[in-house]
């Protein structure tokens, strides 16, 4: 019941997004990606990134983070998973630098499901973060931080093209919502919406590539102003095996 609230709120702010004048900043990025998956036995893995994240048009780091989670797997087609992540964020618009970076320090817990049908691979995330913003002005930082809940339900369709032995290529699109919860969250319930679509390329056992295209639109605190992003993203898997089979 209160997954169907969430998004029945998301389509009444939609609706209202619609209707309001919107001032629209285009921007282009490259994000660049490890990931690393640490299986510890059948059912237990750690999973953690680093990425890094610059404009284009104007060359300037908009942010780096990193991320590290415990994952669980409840069965073959369930899975849970609760983390940490930090944000260094230089600037939001490349225009406007500052000589100092505002952290995030952010938790995260999830529960991913999926149904296979051949070769395509249907998977579903639904994930809550307690995001923490250090308290900042044009000048500095300030004392104390600021909390947001955000609320994220991603929707991702896989396709095989071809596999053998520990080698492969796939294709990968989703579409993911998120929504800002709790108190400080005034103008922009409706955070963004994230288009993604990639091809992934499996090296060997241990390494896979993907090379894919985001498009984000994002509401900014005002509630008129919105970010509009296209999004180069590389990534570069990492798997470490230290499941001993019998």
């Amino acid at each position: 019941m209160k997954i169907i609230n969430i998004f029945s709120l998301l389509f009444v702010c939609l609706i209202c997004k619609a209707q309001t004048e919107k001032n629209v900043d285009h921007q282009s990025l490259l994000w660049t990606r490890y990931y690393n998956q640490l299986t510890l036995d059948n059912k237990w893995s750690i999973h953690s990134e680093f990425d890094n994240r610059i404009f284009i048009n104007l060359v300037e780091e908009n942010l780096y983070e990193m991320r590290i989670q415990g994952r669980y797997k409840i069965n073959k087609d369930i899975e849970i998973g609760a983390g940490y992540a930090y944000f260094s964020v230089a600037t939001q618009v490349p225009e406007t630098t500052y000589d100092f970076r505002i952290p995030e320090n952010r938790g995260q817990q999830d529960i991913t499901w999926k149904q296979e049908h051949g070769k395509v691979t249907v998977n579903q995330r639904f994930q809550v973060e307690e995001r923490f913003f250090h308290n900042a002005d044009k000048i500095g930082l300030l004392p104390g931080t600021t909390f947001y809940w955000r609320f994220r339900y991603r929707l991702q369709g896989e396709y095989s093209f071809w596999k053998k032995e520990s080698q492969y290529l796939k294709a990968i699109v989703y579409d993911e919502l998120m929504i800002n919860g709790g108190k400080n969250v005034v103008k922009n319930t409706f955070d963004q919406n994230r288009i993604y679509a990639a091809f992934q390329y499996g090296v060997n056992k241990n390494i896979a590539l993907e090379l894919g295209y985001l498009n984000s639109f994002q509401q900014r605190a005002s509630g008129v102003d919105y970010f509009d992003r296209d999004i180069i993203r590389f990534t570069f898997y990492h798997k470490i095996n230290l499941n001993k089979k019998k």
